[in-house]
């Protein structure tokens, strides 16, 4: 989770001299040091999000996964039991 936040915290920074590189202006101006870490708080808290809906997809699709395992062992039982009779 950390290592995901932290790589989106990255790409925040790099955004923001990704823009001002473009503009041609130096990157260290004392008067816009405050962008970067709102770049960087704005990608950290896209990846946190991001954590948190892969977290929900993981855990939905377990539970279907699950829940398909026990119906294809319901089904075998029946099946196994079709053959004896």
């Amino acid at each position: 989770m950390v290592h995901r936040i932290a790589f989106w915290s990255c790409f925040g920074l790099a955004v923001r001299f990704w823009q001002v590189g473009i503009e041609m202006r130096p990157f260290f101006n004392k008067s816009s040091l405050w962008a970067y870490p709102v770049y960087a708080a704005g990608g950290a808290s896209f990846g946190y999000w991001l954590q948190g809906v892969d977290d929900k997809q993981t855990a939905m699709l377990n539970e279907r996964k699950r829940a398909l395992l026990e119906k294809r062992a319901r089904k075998a039982q029946r099946d196994a039991e079709r053959q004896e009779a």
